[in-house]
């Protein structure tokens, strides 16, 4: 009697678990077309970013339409904003994206064919984390609301990731200063869910002025701006010889003068500088600024510089990784339909030689890491992680071997197999908010892990100074 009464105890809330589960999954998979409409809507319509007007309206809607109170333009930032159900502890952040970039226009098949030459495109896949990250959150509020659930779910709407670093200025207006666990999620090529890190970076606009004259008439006259950003670009190269080998430094001119035949009296070179350290990169970033004081003297310009972005490294949670780790692996990866097989066949032979992929590869779950070091690329993620515990994934939305940023990525984002890996972030998303809310004592641990990782005295301060969002940085 005993060992029944046990089984009853313990067994009974697991099976209920279980069947909830099962339910909110299977909703997910019948709303699978309505969530890919809206990652397409706004796939079709790509946005730069602090410019994504209405890829931000149309998630803003879905939300509020859904049940959700939406409080838009949030941190004096027209395209932010953030969506909440419920009230109280614990309170649970799901991070959405939406913004594309410039150069990469490309329509959903598996050769070069822009949709608009230089034109934008999704090719880092944020259509896909937007949409997901709304379905996520709309399904745990249908579970709380279901199960009477104690606490608070929100979905942040956060712009501009790519170089303008919305979650920055989302964090210093205290945003998320009471978020317990922060959810969210990243398109790519392979199913992960570690403890990984990421890149810290500061990125730069460095502007020249000097004084047009005649180039062959009167070139005495003439003070180059062109000359001084080409002087401070040859001394940024020399200092790759000493740096710290992890350090990733690279550059566009992006304004070089009118006409060969005037000198140049305005130019200007867009800086980013990476590091697994944050204080390595701010250290960096002050040598090239000597770099530019330098040219701008031995060039008799004037030079000034405006800091457009700045990010920390991505700090690690283990504690909720492993809950992310667990459910990605018990909603499995992608597998294709032999239409969606035929496809990943044609755009893995678009990739260079020595690219080892398969289509059967978007199928696996890559074992648990924990990896403190940052690589790759970076994100304003990274600002988040140092002030609430956050946890994120990334799920085969491309052709197995992809890389970020480019048309194949845009292709596979554009058509269902970026449909297919977005519901498996939603999923994994939703069963993971539905594991913190169950035992909010882990929240509690994350934040001990979190503050192990940032160390005693550890003040944040944003790498982008006090400055205000660059809303007009794509334009």
């Amino acid at each position: 009697m005993k060992k029944i009464l046990f089984l009853i105890i313990f067994l009974f809330p697991l099976c209920t678990l279980m069947a909830q589960e099962k339910e909110i999954l299977s909703k997910l998979d019948a709303k699978a077309d309505f969530y890919g409409d809206l990652a397409r809507q706004i796939w079709s319509n790509p946005e730069l970013g602090y410019l994504e007007t209405k890829s931000s309206q149309l998630l803003q809607k879905t939300l509020s339409d859904a049940g959700f109170k939406v409080t838009a333009g949030v941190a004096s930032i027209p395209t932010a904003f953030v969506a909440e159900y419920g009230s109280g502890k614990p309170v649970i952040g799901i991070m959405a994206e939406f913004d594309a970039l410039p150069g990469v226009s490309q329509e959903a098949v598996s050769f070069r064919k822009p949709v608009v030459v230089g034109g934008a495109g999704h090719a880092c896949g944020h259509h896909l984390f937007g949409a997901a990250s709304v379905a996520a959150g709309i399904s745990v509020m249908d579970w709380m609301k279901a199960n009477k659930i104690k606490g608070t779910v929100r979905v942040y709407g956060t712009p501009a990731e790519e170089g303008g670093g919305g979650k920055v200025y989302m964090a210093r207006a205290g945003l998320i200063q009471d978020v317990d666990a922060m959810l969210h999620w990243h398109p790519s090529s392979q199913n992960a869910a570690g403890a990984t890190s990421s890149l810290a970076n500061i990125s730069t606009k460095f502007r020249f002025y000097g004084e047009a004259s005649h180039a062959a008439a009167a070139p005495e006259r003439g003070k180059s701006a062109l000359d001084a950003v080409e002087a401070m670009n040859f001394m940024v190269n020399l200092m790759r010889e000493h740096v710290p080998m992890e350090t990733r430094m690279h550059y566009v001119i992006t304004r070089g003068g009118e006409a060969p035949n005037v000198v140049p009296a305005f130019a200007e070179s867009y800086h980013y500088v990476r590091h697994p350290d944050a204080l390595v990169v701010q250290q960096i970033f002050d040598r090239m600024v000597k770099a530019a004081e330098g040219a701008a003297l031995g060039t008799q310009t004037r030079m000034e510089y405006e800091v457009i972005n700045g990010v920390y490294n991505l700090l690690p949670n283990e504690t909720l990784a492993r809950i992310m780790h667990k459910n990605l692996e018990k909603i499995g990866g992608v597998t294709y339909s032999p239409e969606e097989k035929k496809f990943a066949e044609e755009i893995i032979k678009t990739f260079p030689a020595g690219v080892k992929a398969s289509p059967e590869d978007a199928t696996k779950i890559t074992p648990f890491v924990v990896r403190e070091e940052g690589g790759g690329g970076s994100t304003d993620v990274g600002d988040i992680s140092w002030l609430v515990p956050t946890v994120g994934l990334g799920t085969a939305t491309w052709v197995p071997g992809t890389s970020a940023h480019t048309w194949q990525a845009v292709a596979a984002g554009g058509m269902s197999i970026g449909q297919k890996g977005m519901m498996v972030a939603a999923k994994t998303l939703t069963l993971t908010a539905m594991d913190i809310f169950n035992n909010p004592s882990v929240t509690g641990q994350a934040l001990q892990e979190l503050n192990t990782r940032r160390g005693e005295g550890f003040s944040y301060k944003a790498l982008v100074g006090d400055r205000t969002a660059p809303l007009d940085y794509r334009k």
